[in-house]
């Protein structure tokens, strides 16, 4: 701002920032539980309420509430976005910035975007959730693949004689619950009496005179003759489950092109068959102790209830539920063999529940789903270093720090270097990097930290040399610039994976 006069541009700036905006995703997920816990404790602790307005009545905090304080992120990235169109309308398109500030534009339109996509999805989960609570716990519905799509009373005609009952219909995207109402003294309850799968579904009218405003809903486990209040309500559950039929039928037609590409792509470890070798050569297995998430739904490990199985087609380490299928190798003289679900559905066909599919083809990818192995190929600089965040109650930690390539000013902590997902990624703009001071009294040598506001992280690196290196890394990363690539350092590294993972099994447990 200072040089605006001699170079008024600010749309490079915000070009190289905007894609951090993302972030704010994860803070507008947890926004309304943080606002009812803060809700909550202020009705129960008087010190609390108590504290709270000593702090809002201070001068730096405008009179405002820690409620408005809260919002302001919420509202940040719609107000960036609105100042950008501003700034465009009333900036020539001769002007230098102009190109620039268009591109920022676009990039704080698709943050925007991210975060509304991220409100979008807790408000499904919640749907979810209130349906699990309907059914007592009685289907396994909540799980970030599903979508209610549409529930509401329906009458159910009787095979026998033609009466109608009472009944609920609860229809998500790959499945139809047939639900009957259940006597309880609090709220109401619905017991399942009967789940058809959308995989294999028909819908068809079946209006008489006798009986009017009916459709009749086939599946491979039951066919049901249903009967609507109004020829709108009709209309209405035609329509949604007309549209999730065509919408599953045109997931499964392009499933096997999207699982091949999925496995021949970049993000295909190395050591995985490719989709026409697979199961008719035998894969080389990742190492148990180098991953400590499954590499399919992405839980943590522990020795009792999510132990770790190797897929016999790909090679992956995944737990024991993405793992209870069977399919026959070639290369084992055709034997029946543990696969995964993406292998099975290449294996045998699409005779999985689309559920299970689903969990690990179709999800949207997260900002921490990148493999810890590819981006250790193609980073500035990755190694295990011990790690403690001031204040934050543990002590040293080992993992496994990646910054790739094409994110040079992001930090990526991994449990183990064959991770597929990240436990945290650390945007490093503005971090300030120095040597501890003896008023830390840290027990580890080549200790090093970063700052910023109140956030301040230790590590300690395994020798001088690779504490001079991170150290440089970090020193650029933090003024925005590009740094230069290390190789990767991996030393002892089937050992240091396995004391990793085996002091994370002991945690869990």
């Amino acid at each position: 701002m200072e040089e605006w006069d001699s170079n008024p541009r600010i749309g490079d700036i915000l070009q190289k920032l905007a894609p951090f905006l993302k972030m704010y995703g994860e803070y507008v997920k947890n926004f309304e539980g943080a606002m009812e816990l803060l809700n909550i404790w202020t009705e129960r602790s008087s010190p609390f309420q108590s504290i709270v307005q000593e702090i809002q009545r201070e001068e730096r905090c405008r009179n405002l509430t820690l409620q408005h304080h809260m919002l302001e992120p919420v509202q940040r990235i719609p107000r960036y976005e609105l100042l950008l169109k501003d700034y465009l309308h009333r900036l020539p398109e001769e002007a230098p910035d102009h190109r620039d500030a268009q591109k920022s534009l676009e990039l704080i339109a698709t943050a925007a975007e991210h975060s509304n996509a991220a409100i979008k999805k807790m408000d499904r989960m919640r749907k979810l959730l209130k349906v699990y609570e309907l059914l007592g716990g009685e289907e396994d519905i909540v799980n970030p693949t599903n979508e209610l799509i549409k529930e509401g009373h329906i009458l159910k005609l009787s095979n026998k004689n033609g009466t109608t009952q009472d009944r609920h219909l609860l229809l998500f995207n790959d499945r139809l619950l047939y639900c009957v109402p259940k006597l309880r003294l609090i709220g109401q309850k619905y017991g399942v009496r009967a789940r058809i799968d959308v995989d294999g579904m028909e819908l068809k009218e079946t209006s008489s005179v006798a009986a009017s405003r009916t459709f009749l809903v086939s599946g491979k486990q039951r066919s049901l003759e249903l009967q609507a209040r109004t020829e709108e309500e009709k209309k209405d559950w035609i329509q949604a489950i007309q549209a999730t039929i065509q919408r599953h039928e045109q997931t499964m037609e392009s499933f096997r092109h999207l699982t091949c590409s999925l496995r021949d792509d970049e993000s295909t470890p190395p050591h995985s068959p490719s989709c026409v070798e697979l199961g008719k050569r035998a894969p080389t297995p990742i190492r148990e102790k180098e991953v400590t998430l499954c590499m399919k739904c992405q839980e943590p490990f522990n020795s009792i209830t999510k132990r770790r199985h190797h897929c016999k087609a790909c090679g992956h380490v995944v737990c024991g539920k993405c793992s209870e299928f069977r399919a026959r190798l070639s290369y084992d003289n055709n034997r029946t063999n543990r696969v995964c679900v993406d292998c099975y559905a290449m294996l045998v066909g699409m005779s999985t529940s689309p559920a299970a599919m689903s969990s690990s083809t179709q999800r949207r990818r997260s900002i921490l789903e990148k493999q810890a192995s590819l981006a250790a190929e193609h980073s500035v600089i990755c190694s295990f270093l011990h790690h403690m965040e001031k204040g934050g109650g543990r002590g040293w930690q080992k993992a496994w720090f990646v910054i790739p390539e094409n994110e040079p000013l992001v930090l990526y902590v991994y449990g183990a270097p064959q991770d597929v997902k990240a436990q945290r990624s650390v945007p490093l703009i503005g971090f300030e990097v120095s040597l501890p001071e003896s008023c830390d009294r840290l027990e580890r040598r080549h200790a090093f930290k970063i700052s910023q506001s109140h956030l301040t992280l230790y590590f300690s690196a395994e020798g001088e040399e690779l504490q001079r290196r991170w150290i440089d890394v970090l020193l650029r990363a933090g003024r925005g610039e590009e740094p230069q690539v290390h190789r990767p350092i991996v030393e002892s590294l089937e050992e240091e994976g396995e004391e990793l993972a085996s002091a994370a099994e002991g945690e869990n447990t």
